[in-house]
Parts: C-alpha cells; sequence; structure tokens
C-alpha cells in the first residue's frame, strides 16, 4: 500500500492547482473526441464522397490547423493565453456543428477548414500556460499526466464514437460539441490568465519585436520542427488511410473504433510508468528509438488483413509514440525563450497542422497510385531516416536547451481586470522553457 501511495504522490503529487483545471478540461474535450477519428470513414461512407475527395477535405481540416496555430500563438503572447483559449473552443464548438449539418462537399470543405482554425488556434495558449504554472522540474511527469488524459479520453471515445455512428453521425458532432463547451465554460470560471512579461516589457505585454524572425534564425529549433513534422505525417496515417485501409479489407466502423482504441489503451496503462523508465536517458536516443519502434508499426500496416494483425500493428506503433511524446515535449519545452512561448509554441503546432494537411492527400494518392504496401513500407523508412537524424542533431539540441535554462528575467504577472492565477500556478510560473503537442 506504502509502495502504491509512494507511486502515485510521485506522479501526481505537487502540480498546482490550475495544472488539475487544464487536464480536467483535456479530459473531458477528449472524451468526446469523436469527429477526428472517425472523419474519413463519414466522408466516404455517409457523404459519399471519394478517398481523394475525403483526403481533401481533412487536408484542409489541417490547412485551417496551420492557420490557427499561427494565429493563436500570437494572440497568445500578445492578447493572453486565457481569452485566446476561450475564443477558440467556443469557434470549435459552433464549427462542430455546422459541420455535422453540413451537405455538399464545398460546405464540408469549408467547415472543416475553419473547425480546423479555431480547434488549433488552442493548442499554443494551452501548451503555454501549461508551462507557465508547471515548474520545470516537474514539466515531464505533467506532461505526462496531460498525455495520458488525452488518450484515456480517446480510447474510451473511439469505442463510444464506433457504436454512435452507427445510431446517426450527426450524434457524434453534437457531442464533440458540446464536451469542447464544458471545457471552455472550466477555463472561464476556473482558469485565469497565467501570461508574465518582464518588468522592463511595455504596457501590454507583447513579444519582442522582430519574434518571428528570431524564430527563423533558430536553426536548432526548425530541425526538431522538421524532425516532427516527418513523424507527423507518419502518425497521421492513422486517421486518414487506416479506416480506409481497414474498410476496404471488409471491416467495419466499429471494428475500426476498437482497434484504434488500443491506441489509447495501451497508453493509459502504460504512460504512467515510461518518465521513469526514460528518466536520466538521452533524450535524443529516447526519440531515435522512438521513431524506428513507430515506423516499424507502421510498416507492419502493409501486411495486415485482419483486425487482430490491424490491432497488432496499433500496439507496436503506440509503444514509439509512448516512447516519443514526453521527450518531445519537454523538449520543446527547454528548446523556447519564456518571452516567446506562446510563438515557439505555434511554430511547432504548425508541423503538426500541416502534416495534418499533407498526410492525407499524400497518403491518398501514394495508396492510388502505388498501393498500400508502398504507403506503409515508406512509413517505415520515413521513420529509419528519422532516427538518424535524431542522433546526429541531438547534441546541439541539448546544449541549446542549457543555455535557454540560465536565470530569466525578473517577472511580474499580467492584470486581466480579473482575478489573478491560484497562488500555487502564481509561485510555479517563474520558470523558462516550453510545451507539448498535444495530438495526435
Amino acid at each position: 500500500m506504502r509502495t502504491v501511495r509512494g507511486w502515485f504522490q510521485e506522479t501526481a503529487g505537487g502540480l498546482p492547482r490550475t495544472f488539475w483545471y487544464l487536464w480536467t478540461g483535456t479530459l473531458i474535450n477528449r472524451l468526446g473526441s469523436f469527429v477526428l477519428v472517425f472523419l474519413a470513414i463519414y466522408l466516404t461512407q455517409a457523404r459519399g464522397f471519394s478517398a481523394t475527395q475525403a483526403g481533401l477535405v481533412i487536408g484542409l481540416w489541417g490547412v485551417g490547423g496551420a492557420v490557427g496555430t499561427t494565429v493563436g500563438g500570437t494572440l497568445t503572447d500578445r492578447w493572453g493565453r486565457r481569452p485566446t483559449l476561450l475564443t477558440a473552443h467556443l469557434g470549435a464548438a459552433t464549427m462542430m456543428v455546422a459541420l455535422g449539418l453540413a451537405r455538399p462537399l464545398w460546405a464540408v470543405a469549408v467547415g472543416a477548414l475553419l473547425l480546423g482554425t479555431f480547434a488549433e488556434a488552442a493548442r499554443p495558449a494551452f501548451g503555454a500556460m501549461m508551462i507557465d504554472v508547471v515548474p520545470a522540474k516537474d514539466r515531464l511527469r505533467a506532461f505526462s499526466l496531460n498525455y495520458w488524459a488525452i488518450n484515456l479520453g480517446f480510447a474510451c471515445a473511439a469505442v463510444l464514437a464506433g457504436l454512435a455512428a452507427e445510431a446517426g453521425y450527426l450524434l457524434l458532432f453534437l457531442v464533440d460539441a458540446v464536451t469542447t463547451l464544458v471545457t471552455a465554460l472550466i477555463i472561464f470560471f476556473r482558469v485565469g490568465e497565467t501570461r508574465r512579461v518582464s518588468v522592463a516589457a511595455p504596457t501590454g505585454g507583447a513579444a519582442p519585436a522582430g519574434a518571428l524572425r528570431t524564430i527563423a534564425a533558430d536553426r536548432v529549433f526548425l530541425v526538431f520542427v522538421t524532425l516532427n513534422l516527418l513523424g507527423a505525417l507518419v502518425f497521421l496515417q492513422h486517421i486518414s488511410m487506416l479506416p480506409i485501409a481497414m474498410s476496404d479489407s471488409g471491416l467495419s466502423p466499429a471494428t475500426y473504433g476498437s482497434v484504434i482504441a488500443l491506441n489509447g489503451v495501451l497508453i493509459v496503462v502504460g504512460q504512467l510508468f515510461v518518465p521513469r523508465l526514460i528518466r536520466g536517458r538521452s533524450r535524443s536516443h529516447v526519440l531515435a528509438l522512438a521513431a524506428v519502434v513507430m515506423g516499424v508499426g507502421f510498416g507492419l500496416t502493409a501486411f495486415a488483413d485482419a483486425a487482430w494483425f490491424f490491432g497488432l500493428t496499433v500496439l507496436v506503433w503506440t509503444l514509439g509514440e509512448m516512447l516519443n511524446s514526453p521527450s518531445n515535449a519537454t523538449l520543446i519545452a527547454e528548446l523556447s525563450p519564456a518571452e516567446l512561448r506562446g510563438r515557439y509554441q505555434g511554430v511547432f503546432s504548425l508541423s503538426w497542422q500541416l502534416a495534418g494537411a499533407i498526410a492525407p492527400v499524400l497518403g491518398g494518392l501514394v495508396r492510388e497510385r502505388s498501393g498500400d504496401t508502398a504507403l506503409w513500407l515508406g512509413c517505415a523508412a520515413i521513420g529509419l531516416v528519422m532516427a538518424v537524424a535524431h542522433l546526429v542533431s541531438g547534441p546541439a539540441r541539448e546544449r541549446r536547451a542549457a543555455q535557454l535554462r540560465a536565470p530569466a528575467t525578473p517577472v511580474e504577472p499580467v492584470t486581466a481586470g480579473r482575478a489573478p492565477a491560484p497562488a500555487a500556478a502564481e509561485a510555479a510560473a517563474i520558470a523558462p522553457a516550453e510545451p507539448v503537442r498535444a495530438t495526435s
């Protein structure tokens, strides 16, 4: 009993109250995250679109997300984390319903574009707020706990969505909208503004001029973002091409929901133990191993022809995802200057959005022109290339992270005409560094 209690305290103890409000909002939102998981099946079966048209719509979601993360990152630094989050969630809930009611291809495409914009605009603000309130020493486990919540919600949502789809796809959109609104209410009532600026900063707390030029000149950071883009191109095939491949094998949407839920279940069961497993190990080595395992998992999909085999491939690439996520999150946190936290967060999230736009279109084209085998073995090859690149670029990243860990300029909170964040969050917000992707 003492061992269990000690493990729980080491895993979840001592984190700020604001973190737990954000964690709760994440869990609730993900419990209703039906739409993107089943969008490819919805578009091809319920709306009668071709695989290429479905890929185009999902790609437009990614294009909107690219716009959303860019704008969201700027607003996070200039306007504040809290108003950016609230606006993004309210807009996403509205567009979720609109997309569910859309019928013509052009309306579905516009709905996906706008939904991606609002939904992904929340990522930079959420990531920056997490870093604001959690001290550097606790970020690995905080990001792991948040990732655990994401996947607990995802595991439940995938199974429930497969069943709900049998009753009518509109229900998926409505439930997703409601959980997004609930998350917005938690932020509105329980989370204060956490943005902080140096005492020398001009009124309004705007980020320094030339912020984008600073990021563009940060080659260490951009190389890491590029590697994340490659990984995301592989990973996001589980949303776009995997359901179509399973459908071609005669498997139902409910079967796809059960198979993809294995991803969330494995993470829920094992993710809380991963920080202890990788603590003290080279992050570059961990990321390289994660890339290989993920590539092998997706590569095996080329040979899958039954539900159990597809499930096996999901289990393999999930192991790679579990190794990748905590190291990725803490490294991004440490590569971001405190005063540009939102914009660095936005650029990193942009890699996911670009992949969201490119992956379904590229996957659909490769699949239609060269076949499933070329698509999935190509994913395996990308994983091997990423592994080598992580090993080569790792030392430069660690040197940059060490430079940014130097003592920061004294800071003071920005007042926003509302009660400040809870005392625990206030005490935690003075550490440098940066965030997590959120997801997949």
